[in-house]
C-alpha cells in the first residue's frame, strides 16, 4: 500500500513536471503563416549553444528560447535572413551555425573527421604489415 502511494506520488510529480515543460517556440506567438515558416527555418540553421548537437527549433534549453526570441525580434525589425544570421555570428562566432561555412577557421571542424579516419586506417594497415612480417620471420612469436 505505501509502495503504491509512493509510485502514484512520484509519477504525479513526474506529469507535473511534464505539463511545465512547453516548449519556447510553442509560446510564440506569429503574426501569420509566413512569418512562423521563415522562423522554423532559421532556426532550422542555427545550433543551441547549451545542447549543441540540437537546432535551436528542437532544443527545450532556456538559452535557446531567449536565442529564437532574439530571432524573432530581428525578423519583426526587418532584417534578412543572413542579416539574422550574421548578427549572431558576429555574438557567438559560427559555432552558432548548425552548418559552419568551408573557411579555414573551420577546417578542423570539416575535415578532421577524415583526417582522423585516415590516420587510424593507417595505423591499422601498418600494425597488420607489421605482424604478417613477424609472422614470417618467427612463426611461433605471433
Amino acid at each position: 500500500m505505501i509502495v503504491m502511494k509512493r509510485l502514484s506520488s512520484l509519477l504525479l510529480l513526474a506529469l507535473l513536471f511534464l505539463s511545465l515543460a512547453t516548449p519556447v517556440a510553442a509560446l510564440i506567438e506569429f503574426q501569420n503563416e509566413a512569418e512562423e515558416k521563415r522562423f522554423q527555418a532559421l532556426a532550422e540553421e542555427l545550433r543551441c549553444l547549451v545542447c549543441q548537437n540540437q537546432s535551436l527549433a528542437d532544443s527545450d534549453a532556456s538559452l535557446a528560447g531567449d536565442l529564437r526570441l532574439e530571432v524573432l525580434e530581428q525578423m519583426r525589425s526587418g532584417k534578412s535572413d543572413q542579416e539574422v544570421i550574421d548578427f549572431l555570428v558576429s555574438r557567438y562566432g559560427n559555432f552558432v551555425r548548425y552548418r559552419p561555412p568551408v573557411e579555414p577557421s573551420t577546417w578542423a571542424l570539416w575535415f578532421g573527421p577524415f583526417v582522423v579516419f585516415l590516420l587510424g586506417g593507417f595505423a591499422v594497415v601498418r600494425t597488420i604489415q607489421r605482424r604478417a612480417q613477424l609472422s614470417d620471420e618467427d612463426p611461433d612469436q605471433v
